[in-house]
């Protein structure tokens, strides 16, 4: 079916026991839905660890109805809230297995403090019968009056957990390829999990993207570098430094020298001929710098941002 062609919906969670997260948060969530009874929620935490999924799998389990807002879309958002969400909120529950309804807004921090207030305010005038479950990257950009309502719920994964996460991204992972019926190095499989955890989501997508051959093997790792760095050049000319920045974050196993060299090399199709010597500049010296610094990853986003703000691109 159509509706079931992207694997991370073919595939989401749709229960908290089959949901990859620390043992200790899955307890916490387990232990809500024994007790049939939800607080709102703020789930908070990195792009692609879950949020949403356990959202949903909350609601499913419990037999709540729910209803799903993204708050990415804030030119429908107001409307969206004063509209549907309300008239959603204000009817009492048709389940017999739910006291509740439940409102996801989800990716909340991209909403600004008038639509945050109004969500307040119904947060407030509809606690009788609906709850509300947020999710969001960073909870800071959200206003305190929102926290304060809310059991705020952190999506970290310490180092004992990474392992045991990671583990078990590779045998779901390996569970979804037998059945789609695709041929996997699982080596391949692991390089493609370490370079994106604990981004679920992410590593999905790439599963899928490179299955379109009915094999994943090393001949895409050389793929995946090249398209990598594709994509950071499109984002620098784009000038999108929330982009690049996140680019930042998911190579960040990418040392300072090879970003530099990778950038010399491609310079003569990629950058404007007037903006290649103040390049080739900006490279040396952040290139230098990197023997010296101690957090190499800003090392690496202060050279690109040095680069958007003063070269010119193809």
């Amino acid at each position: 079916m159509k509706e079931h062609f992207l694997w991370v919906e073919k595939y989401r969670p749709q229960k908290i026991d089959d949901c990859i997260l620390p043992e200790s948060l899955k307890k916490t969530f387990k232990d809500y839905v024994a007790q049939g009874e939800l607080p709102h929620f703020l789930l908070c935490g990195t792009a692609g660890v879950g949020k949403t999924t356990i959202a949903k799998a909350l609601c499913n389990e419990l037999g709540a109805d729910f209803y799903i807002i993204n708050g990415s879309d804030e030119g429908r958002f107001l409307d969206t809230v004063r509209n549907q969400a309300k008239n959603f909120a204000s009817t009492v529950s048709l389940s017999a297995e739910s006291k509740h309804k439940v409102i996801i807004i989800d990716e909340a921090d991209n909403t600004g403090n008038d639509v945050q207030l109004l969500l307040r305010a119904n947060i407030e005038a509809f606690y009788n019968n609906c709850r509300f479950i947020f999710t969001c990257n960073y909870k800071a950009r959200l206003i305190d009056a929102i926290h304060s309502r809310c059991s705020v719920i952190e999506f970290k994964i310490k180092n004992g957990n990474k392992v045991k996460m990671a583990a078990g991204f590779l045998k779901r992972i390996q569970h979804i390829l037998d059945i789609e019926k695709v041929k996997y190095d699982n080596t391949v499989l692991v390089q493609i999990i370490q370079k994106h955890f604990p981004d679920y989501r992410r590593i999905l997508n790439e599963m899928q993207r490179y299955s379109v051959s009915g094999k994943i093997d090393s001949g895409i790792l050389v793929n995946m570098s090249e398209e990598s760095f594709k994509s950071l050049i499109k984002l620098l000319k784009d000038k999108d430094f929330n982009e690049v920045r996140e680019w930042v974050s998911k190579n960040s196993d990418s040392d300072t020298t090879s970003v530099c060299r990778e950038l010399y090399d491609s310079a003569a199709n990629t950058i404007e001929p007037n903006s290649v010597p103040q390049m080739v500049l900006i490279l040396a010296d952040y290139q230098y710098k990197a023997a010296f610094v101690a957090d190499h990853e800003l090392n690496i986003m202060a050279a690109l941002t040095e680069i958007m703000c003063e070269c010119e691109f193809l």
